[in-house]
């Protein structure tokens, strides 16, 4: 070595670059708790209007055809089940799950735990629901479409009494899951808040 040079201590060159990696690290978890923040909040949205729209079935939409005939209520039914396939509901519907599971996974990423583990509570309670609602409402919903023409049926009790005694009760159910999702979703949005400051 040069008289003119000055050598540098190891220990100050390894912790240098040790900081140096942490402040990388800093960086990526900054940048991914930025991003959990917008998903956080579209989550909550979708978790909301889902909830909503399970509970106005629960309280105005099936009292509502239960206070009708047989015949109102299977036709009511079948169109409400056609109309309701649209590219908004299918939207919100799968959108729910895609931003609450990757926002609680960005929120574990930038070490935001109690933040994650509320998304992921939320993430869990939303899936019990898909499980729900694709093993037992789609398929109710095929047989009242399969039932065929309300000219052509000639017991309207019987396909509304198969439909309704079974998809009610579990449309409650949906919407208790949905609304423990967006309670989980909003105490993660009230924790990101918290340790963003």
């Amino acid at each position: 070595m040069r008289s003119d040079q000055t050598a540098v201590p190891l220990s100050y060159t390894a912790s240098s670059a040790i900081g140096g990696a942490g402040v990388g690290s800093s960086v990526r978890a900054v940048g991914q708790s930025k991003a959990a923040g917008p998903l956080l909040t579209g989550a909550t949205v979708a978790m909301g209007l889902m909830a909503g729209l399970f509970f106005a079935f629960d309280v105005s939409v099936m009292p509502g055809l239960a206070a009708g005939d047989d015949r109102t209520y299977v036709t009511a039914m079948q169109h409400i089940n056609k109309s309701i396939e649209n590219g908004l509901f299918g939207l919100v519907f799968v959108g729910a799950f895609a931003a609450t599971g990757l926002a609680a996974w960005l929120l574990n990423k930038a070490g935001r735990r109690q933040a994650a583990l509320w998304a992921a509570v939320a993430t869990a309670l939303y899936v019990v629901a898909l499980i729900v609602t694709m093993g037992v409402n789609i398929p109710l919903n095929n047989e009242l479409a399969a039932a065929g023409d309300p000219s052509q049926i000639h017991d309207f009790a019987a396909v509304r009494a198969k439909f309704a005694d079974s998809w009610v009760p579990v449309n409650m159910l949906r919407t208790a899951l949905c609304t423990g999702g967006l309670l989980a979703l909003t105490r993660s949005l009230v924790l990101h808040g918290r340790s963003g400051r």
